[in-house]
């Protein structure tokens, strides 16, 4: 082989090595890819690996007074490695499919066939009409030669029409990652059946693995995230099944005391009743309207539930329950059940009968990415460890803003004693 020649295969070979050590690289730090299928493309690859080796390892060789018997070993030797990924596709593709190996037949047929290149490839150790070296340790292939690929070949025909047979079974990208992979591969050997290519199937096995895995990656990175999709779609799903259950679940001596005020205020003054009665209606009737709501709805429409809820209170504490609205930004949208929930927990848990008047503040806001509601009390404050109800609806809440549009909820002490809860609405819901 002259010096021009060396240079080129050279260059070739080093170049599969390195896509080879990419590729095994790539398996081990992709969290996508399922640990299987890290396990194959790392076997796969290392078989590349070793067939590089040894072929750089003959062509170093070539230069130094060496036995052409140890020549041909280490070409034995690398066709060897580069036979071992042709029956390893067969297994992925079963897997692929979730055939059991030791039961489909085409494996068998396979591994076979594999079984009569390898005694094919022992035999040409012994027989010179496969390959042969003259003088200056010159290769020259035999007329035997070309039934060491028939089997491989083979191989690599079956695994293209199993592909083809199995391909409903198959995602689109992992029936095109199997034909990425083997149609180049058979291409290069039917090229060897006529001239000597061996960097040219180096090169082609190597570049056919990586793009094969570049695909299946793909798929099983589209697949992770329609899982992803799936489970936040649950989870919105089980958010807004616990709204439902909270407005199903109105607290009963809360419907008591509002049913007796109404009844005790029909003698005492009737217009206050019949307003009473008004927003105790609205109030239901906003609470029953958000179970059917499963997207966002006008803030406009959560504040009305609010004051109507408010004003049903108000009636029944009269001069111990006081609000203060400054709502002038409106023009966004939020979870139904965000802010009168958020109310609720602060008359329930922030007004104490032995210590004055509650005063309730409910404000809005725009700002540079969207929206902002607060409502802060001047009641007991809350306390991290404090009653599980109220922690359970505040979370709630938070859940629900983060999965339908994106917001946050925070809760923060208020200066002089209360609590001040703040959720935010990003630029998208808030138009």
């Amino acid at each position: 082989m002259n010096a021009l020649n060396i240079i080129f295969y050279f260059s070739i070979i080093s170049a599969a090595l390195m896509l080879s050590v990419l590729g095994l690289w790539l398996p081990a730090v992709m969290p996508a890819l399922d640990r299987w299928s890290k396990r194959f493309f790392r076997d796969y690859f290392i078989a590349f690996i070793l067939s590089c080796v040894s072929c750089l390892v003959e062509m170093v060789l070539w230069n130094y007074p060496v036995p052409s018997g140890t020549l041909y070993f280490l070409q034995n030797l690398e066709c060897l490695f580069l036979s071992i990924p042709l029956p390893m596709l067969t297994v992925y593709l079963l897997h692929c499919c979730g055939e059991a190996i030791h039961r489909a037949r085409l494996f068998y047929i396979v591994l076979s066939l594999w079984t009569i290149y390898l005694f094919l490839l022992a035999c040409a150790l012994f027989i010179g009409g496969f390959v042969y070296f003259v003088q200056d340790n010159q290769y020259y292939r035999g007329p035997l030669y070309p039934l060491l690929l028939l089997p491989l070949i083979a191989i690599l025909l079956l695994n293209y029409a199993g592909a083809i047979r199995r391909r409903k079974r198959l995602s689109r990208k992992v029936f095109l990652s199997f034909r990425v992979a083997i149609l180049p591969m058979t291409a290069a050997l039917l090229v060897h059946l006529f001239v000597d290519a061996f960097p040219l199937i180096d090169i082609s096995y190597v570049a056919s693995a990586l793009a094969m895995y570049g695909l299946i990656l793909s798929d099983q990175i589209e697949e992770d995230l329609r899982q992803q999709r799936e489970i936040a779609r649950q989870q919105g799903e089980i958010a807004h099944q616990r709204a439902s259950i909270m407005v199903l679940q109105m607290r009963p001596h809360f419907i008591y005391n509002t049913m007796m005020s109404i009844d005790g205020l029909c003698n005492q003054d009737a217009q206050k009743a019949r307003q009473v009665t008004m927003d105790f209606t609205t109030y239901l009737r906003k609470n029953f309207t958000a179970i059917a709501s499963a997207a966002p709805i006008p803030f406009s429409s959560e504040l009305e539930h609010t004051r109507a809820y408010l004003a049903v209170e108000q009636a029944q504490y009269e001069d111990s329950l006081f609000v203060d609205y400054d709502t002038p930004y409106i023009w966004f949208r939020v979870p139904p059940l965000t802010l009168q929930p958020i109310v609720e927990n602060a008359v329930k848990h922030g007004r104490d009968p032995y210590a004055g008047a509650l005063h309730i503040s409910v404000r809005t806001r725009k700002t540079d990415s969207g929206a902002e509601i607060t409502v802060s009390d001047d009641g007991r404050g809350f306390h991290p460890a404090g009653d599980g109800e109220g922690h359970t609806a505040l979370k709630n809440i938070r859940q629900r803003l983060e999965m339908m549009c994106g917001g946050r909820l925070a809760i923060t002490p208020r200066e002089g004693g209360g609590t001040v809860v703040t959720v935010t609405v990003p630029e998208p819901a808030a138009q």
